[in-house]
């Protein structure tokens, strides 16, 4: 998980537990004997031995780019072949190349009218920045939603866009986008930068310059922090890509450009002579996902997409190798197996209908970037035609707020794009498992944001259903102890068969999931 995820290692029964898991129901009908034949295949044994290996020493913790990567994928891709699973990939390359690069810290300047604004204080930016404008758009809160646009009746193409966070409300104190009191996902910082940067380039923009009060202290200390470290921003090369500059910018700066800005919600030309001069070096990175699939017995161009990230954190400053056994070495084998359980149901002509693409990801660790590139620059299967995502970030450890209660899996996103897969979860875990869906970080609310940080929301985020497995946090997260013999493996294997039995649903049903 972004922030820690990888696990899988210990013994058959996990040593930091020695309270057993309740077991999964059984049926005895014959329409499911088969399908609990093959997820009977994924065993705590197997899920040890990957994971052992997986998230050893030899692996070097995994870092993105970095030699133990390399020997990540090698595993993967060694087990595929293994299985007998082919790669996804039309040229038959299990990996797909993921090209990224690391942008050092700017240095430099933004000037308005001859006013200097270095960066670091009233302006911030992560990557570099070379134009001159003689006016500035500004188009209120940047939103296009329905019946609302900022952007109605003026031309932003080629020009660099002022905008500014949150929503318009109508004078009786309710909100013009829900048309209720309650906010929509526009007042929502984490989800809507990304879509009113979209819009922006959708339209044409060059570059925006984004006022939010409230949150500009939080992008302020990720900067001070990459400052001091000399640390540099990892990024997703995308060649086709038009240039884009993307700025944060404080009170101070936004009330120079527009003094009326907070209460000002109408688009405008402004005649400000804007100058940015930032400038970074930066370093290219090698990286891969690795990409296998089985194709589907009826509807081989319907696809459904399980997912993991191979990556983890790499080497600490004094040479301790974060292991990521939980994070995400758990989700990581726990893929393999669920590969092989399908791969044994196909070989006995027993689907799966629809195909399944078994995707591991890179960079995760780095800001979700191999799923990013999946996604939006090189989706192998067309994402139209992909029907969910179901992804597996940490699954191997039991949070510490569920000491004593152990036989649990929290879900996230499951409800937010199709209630039809939110209640196919419910009834395949109530009909096979009986393991208690905690839906304690799927809350709007939720401080932790869990729903953004792993590698699901890149599939969220253009439309396609998911669901993310994850453990919780726990005092081993992102250090050197996340460790193969913490694993519990009788709750990796429930879990992993979970999943599987969700995904044997969605992939042999008869009508494809719809989405809300």
């Amino acid at each position: 998980m972004k922030k820690a995820l990888f696990l899988l290692v210990a013994t058959a029964i996990s040593c930091n537990s020695s309270q057993k898991t309740v077991k999964e129901s059984t049926p005895e009908t014959s329409e499911i004997a088969s399908e609990i034949t093959y997820a009977e295949t994924i065993t705590e044994s197997e899920l040890k031995d990957h994971l052992y290996i997986y998230a050893s020493d030899e692996f070097e913790g995994r870092e993105t780019g970095q030699p133990g990567q390399k020997k990540a994928i090698a595993y993967l891709k060694a087990e595929y072949e293994k299985l007998g699973i082919p790669a996804a990939k039309e040229d038959g390359n299990y990996f797909q190349e993921v090209p990224l690069e690391v942008s050092k810290l700017p240095i430099g300047k933004l000037s308005i009218n001859g006013t200097d604004f270095p960066i670091g204080e009233h302006v911030l930016t992560f990557s570099s920045a070379d134009t001159s404008v003689d006016e500035i758009v500004y188009i209120g809160y940047g939103i296009e939603d329905n019946d609302y646009s900022s952007y109605n009746n003026i031309d932003v193409t080629n020009k660099i866009v002022l905008l500014k966070s949150g929503e318009p409300i109508k004078a009786d104190g309710t909100y013009v986008i829900s048309g209720t009191t309650e906010k929509s996902i526009w007042s929502n910082m984490s989800e809507s930068l990304t879509k009113r940067i979209e819009i922006a380039v959708d339209k044409g923009a060059k570059g925006v310059l984004y006022y939010d009060d409230a949150n500009y202290s939080r992008f302020r200390r990720r900067f001070e922090y990459m400052k001091q470290n000399n640390s540099g921003r990892m990024e997703v090369v995308d060649k086709n890509a038009p240039e884009f500059y993307n700025l944060f910018i404080d009170q101070t700066l936004a009330v120079n450009i527009l003094p009326t800005i907070e209460s000002d919600n109408d688009s405008k030309v402004l005649n400000k002579e804007l100058k940015l001069n930032f400038e970074s070096a930066n370093d290219k990175v090698s990286s891969e996902n690795v990409v296998a699939m089985i194709k589907g017995s009826e509807k081989p161009n319907e696809y459904l997409v399980i997912s993991s990230h191979l990556d983890h954190i790499g080497i600490t400053g004094d040479g301790e190798i974060n292991n990521g056994a939980d994070d995400d070495g758990s989700g990581s084998v726990a893929l393999l197996e669920i590969a092989e359980a399908f791969k044994k149901a196909a070989d006995a002509g027993n689907g799966p209908k629809r195909s399944i693409v078994f995707l591991h990801v890179t960079g995760e660790e780095k800001g979700l970037l191999g799923s990013q590139y999946y996604t939006d620059v090189d989706p192998i299967v067309p994402l139209e035609n992909t029907v969910a995502n179901l992804n597996i970030d940490m699954i191997g450890r039991i949070d510490p707020k569920r000491e004593g209660d152990r036989n649990y899996i929290y879900l996230i996103g499951s409800d937010k794009l199709s209630i039809e897969l939110h209640n196919l979860s419910e009834e395949v875990n109530k009909k096979y498992m009986n393991i208690e869906l905690d839906y304690t970080y799927n809350d709007e609310n939720d401080p932790n944001r869990f729903y953004y940080r792993s590698d699901h929301y890149n599939f969220a985020k253009n439309n396609i259903p998911i669901i993310f497995y994850f453990n919780g946090t726990h005092d081993d997260y992102h250090k050197p102890s996340d460790t193969p013999d913490k694993i519990n493996y009788d709750l990796l294997e429930n879990r992993s068969r979970l999943i599987f039995y969700t995904a044997w649903e969605i992939a042999n049903r008869d009508q494809k999931l719809k989405v809300d």
